[in-house]
């Protein structure tokens, strides 16, 4: 969607799609499965103040670190490791607050009504729009200084 619609790319480049896919089934889902399960233990106050306390950490904590993790492991793969560094400065930041402006209220909801169990489940039907976000700074060029 990204290669084809935002970024126009005349064909589909399946190495890019392939590394994005990768990382989703061996990065992203494990870690985020396992995520879940620790922050569900870790914070047992039920209701909205855990939902919140979870949140927290989620966000504030988790969200960002990954992020960086993310990025930096995909422009690795892609053969571009001098790039990783420049990367995070660029896109970073901006990668963080797009980050807050989706998963904060949907993480929140998610959170406090969902069950554990499906909470990765439920994550995963809004990460449909977040690797559109990601997969377009992920790619954007990194800009010279």
């Amino acid at each position: 969607f990204v290669q084809l619609v935002i970024d126009k790319s005349p064909d589909l480049d399946l190495k890019r799609t392939f590394l994005f896919t990768l990382l989703g089934l061996v990065l992203v889902g494990p870690t985020l499965h396992f995520w879940y399960l620790y922050l569900s233990k870790l914070v047992t106050t039920p209701g909205a103040s855990g939902a919140f306390q979870r949140l927290l950490l989620d966000q504030f904590i988790f969200s960002p670190i990954f992020i960086g993790v993310f990025l930096s492991t995909l422009m690795t793969l892609e053969g571009k490791p001098s790039q990783v560094v420049p990367k995070l400065q660029q896109e970073w930041f901006s990668a963080v607050l797009a980050n807050w402006q989706l998963w904060i209220p949907f993480q929140f909801l998610n959170f406090r009504f969902v069950p554990q169990q499906f909470q990765v489940l439920a994550a995963n039907s809004i990460s449909l729009i977040w690797n559109v976000i990601l997969s377009f700074k992920a790619h954007k060029e990194v800009l010279q200084k």
